[in-house]
């Protein structure tokens, strides 16, 4: 029996042993690589397995660059394969570059695309600009009217500049920034909306891109807009202020009137106690007179007929100031 399936067993070993033996070094993988002149030995696809790399990932892109006329390193792309880089996409952009006569070497390209860029994007960018429109950016004018511009900026990435520049968002704000500070400086918005081409050369000229990734090749405004008038309406709130603290001082002023008017009474009053205390004290001084000597009979009879006069001369007046406030005659016309 086992004569009989010790064939048969073997054959099955030596299958098993194929397979594996496909499995671990790849070579359809080499022999097209072969094909297409890479010179890629049998032993670095066995190494790239045992350094856990992908030998598709490498060999592919390496023969699409070496087609298309790039001189790599297979040690170059492995490296930036296990660094986290996409190499298929980082060939991709060389031979893009190549293709737009762009100076992309494989080490700037690597960079770009470790730090996160799309670097073929990047060189499609450089070739094809792309244009960026703004939102309505509000600025206001000298004479207090308010002017809405909203602009359209042609930019191309800048390969030198894609490491550490600065994005799109940063040349938004810029131009937004050029926009206020020209509208801002015209006497009249009517001269912003006449010569609209007076923004996009004033900001083109203050080297907005520099520092970011990206050329300005242009500024365009697409569309201005007439918005409020700032001007009347901050001297509307000014004066509303104005009437506010004005009001706030005559208040003040009345209560201080008030203020008096109460003081002033209380010191009439007070008077008229004082008065009042005087005139107490009058019968007193007179006894002490006659006491003393110094007001005889006669003297005091003719204080009496004074004060009696007087009396009767109050009496008139008052009745007189009555009859003249009911419409009637005062005893002077009767």
């Amino acid at each position: 029996m086992l004569e009989v399936f010790a064939p048969l067993i073997f054959g099955v070993v030596i299958i098993v042993l194929v397979l594996l033996l496909f499995t671990i070094i790849p070579v359809g993988l080499w022999i097209s690589a072969l094909a297409a002149g890479v010179k890629v030995g049998i032993f670095n696809l066995v190494g790239m397995r045992l350094r856990r790399v992908v030998p598709s990932r490498i060999v592919s892109p390496w023969i699409k660059g070496d087609k298309a006329g790039l001189k790599l390193k297979g040690d170059s792309l492995e490296a930036h394969y296990l660094a986290g880089g996409n190499v298929d996409r980082v060939v991709d952009a060389l031979i893009a570059a190549e293709r737009a006569q762009i100076p992309l070497p494989f080490e700037r390209a690597a960079a770009i695309d470790l730090a996160g860029r799309d670097v073929l994007e990047a060189v499609k960018m450089s070739v094809n600009p792309i244009v960026i429109e703004t939102p309505f950016i509000a600025a206001v004018a000298k004479n207090g009217i308010e002017v809405k511009v909203k602009a359209r900026v042609t930019v191309r990435a800048n390969i030198d500049r894609l490491v550490g520049g600065a994005g799109q968002e940063t040349i938004i704000a810029r131009v937004g920034e050029g926009i206020v500070t020209t509208v801002g400086s015209a006497e009249d918005h009517k001269a912003v909306l006449e010569n609209p081409d007076s923004i996009s050369s004033t900001v083109l000229k203050k080297g907005l891109d520099s520092g970011t990734a990206f050329e300005i090749l242009s500024i365009d405004i697409a569309d201005v807009d007439v918005g409020r008038n700032i001007g009347a309406k901050l001297q509307e709130d000014q004066a509303q202020a104005d009437k506010k603290i004005a009001q706030a001082k005559a208040e003040e002023r009345r209560a201080m009137a008030v203020a008096l008017e109460q003081e002033m009474k209380a010191e009439v009053q007070s008077m008229r106690a004082r008065v009042v205390e005087a005139e107490a004290e009058v019968p007193k001084a007179l006894a002490q007179a006659f006491r003393d000597g110094n007001l005889g009979a006669f003297d005091y009879y003719n204080l009496k007929n004074v004060q009696s006069d007087t009396q009767m001369r109050e009496a008139i007046s008052q009745s007189g100031k009555s009859d003249t406030s009911q419409g009637g005659s005062t005893p002077a016309d009767k």
